[in-house]
């Protein structure tokens, strides 16, 4: 009987030994890149169909700005380019009767050289023909560069009149709230109806489906992780409950750091451990925050 019961401890020695052993390198908690999304413009908020738990796609519309005041702008820059348009002179037009004064002016000096040379007319006529010439040409001259300065004026009060609708436009489409990222929105800061202003945070997306879990070893255990390793994640559920993901390593710190209280380490005695990142593709069951288990 002695001996039996002398057994039986040895055998739950054994297990209890046995049970202790660790079934993971290295603990941690699961994040996800979160992307927090601002205001862009000032103004009244029409629109804003979005709620806390909600899946949303990359580049999906999720709110809009009041745009009245933009629109409007762009209206009266355009109605400007048009008075700057009108406005353009219309060089060959205004310049047609002194083009004809000049051509009706080498027509006499041509008669006069013609008349001189004969000798039926004094060369004072010809030199007074030859003088208008000379007048009409400058006159000339200098209403095509008035005319082209004028236009080159309008033409470039009209190019910044582009630019600040240009301007107008992009503000525009700042007021259409866009998700860059697709996720699930963790948090919702503001209402439809409010007015936000430049810079006012609207919401905070979460990329769920693609997280991590951030895990922290020691020294000795750097020698067996590198970059793009497959390893063994177990999500932590408690009461023993796990389940188990494929991993790998996308990040290890180069810069070593003391052991936070909440991650235990292989080796618990020491004081200097490196971060390290397993990403993780998630299947709708684990969380943010929630702990976790790596296996290299």
């Amino acid at each position: 009987m002695k001996k039996i019961m002398i057994t039986a401890i040895v055998a739950l020695m054994m297990a209890a030994c046995g049970g202790s052993e660790k079934t993971y390198d290295a603990t941690g908690t699961f994040e996800a890149t979160e992307t927090t999304v601002y205001a862009e413009q000032s103004g009244a908020l029409l629109t804003f169909d979005v709620n806390e738990g909600d899946n949303i796609g990359a580049n999906k519309e999720v709110g809009l700005i009041d745009t009245t005041q933009t629109w409007l702008k762009i209206l009266q820059l355009n109605a400007t380019k048009e008075v700057y348009q009108s406005q353009k002179p219309d060089m060959e037009r205004q310049i047609a009767a002194t083009r004809q004064q000049l051509a009706k002016a080498l027509q006499d000096e041509q008669r006069y050289k013609e008349l001189v040379s004969d000798g039926a007319a004094p060369s004072k006529m010809l030199d007074d023909a030859s003088n208008q010439v000379k007048v009409l040409r400058k006159q000339l001259d200098a209403q095509i560069s008035s005319l082209s300065t004028s236009a080159r004026s309008l033409d470039k009060q009209t190019a910044a009149a582009d630019v600040q609708i240009e301007q107008l436009r992009d503000m525009l489409r700042k007021c259409h709230i866009i998700a860059p990222v697709q996720g699930a929105v963790l948090e919702k800061y503001v209402e439809r109806g409010e007015f936000v202003s430049v810079g006012k945070p609207l919401l905070k997306i979460a990329d769920t489906e693609n997280m991590y879990l951030r895990a922290y070893v020691t020294s000795a255990q750097l020698q067996n992780l590198k970059i793009g390793q497959q390893v063994k994640v177990f999500a932590d559920y408690g009461d023993g409950q796990r389940k188990e993901y494929e991993g790998k390593v996308s990040w290890i710190s180069n810069r070593s750091e003391f052991t936070p209280k909440t991650i235990l380490t292989d080796d618990e005695r020491a004081d200097l451990v490196y971060a390290v990142k397993v990403a993780v593709r998630n299947d709708g069951y684990v969380k943010i925050g929630m702990y976790g288990e790596v296996k290299f």
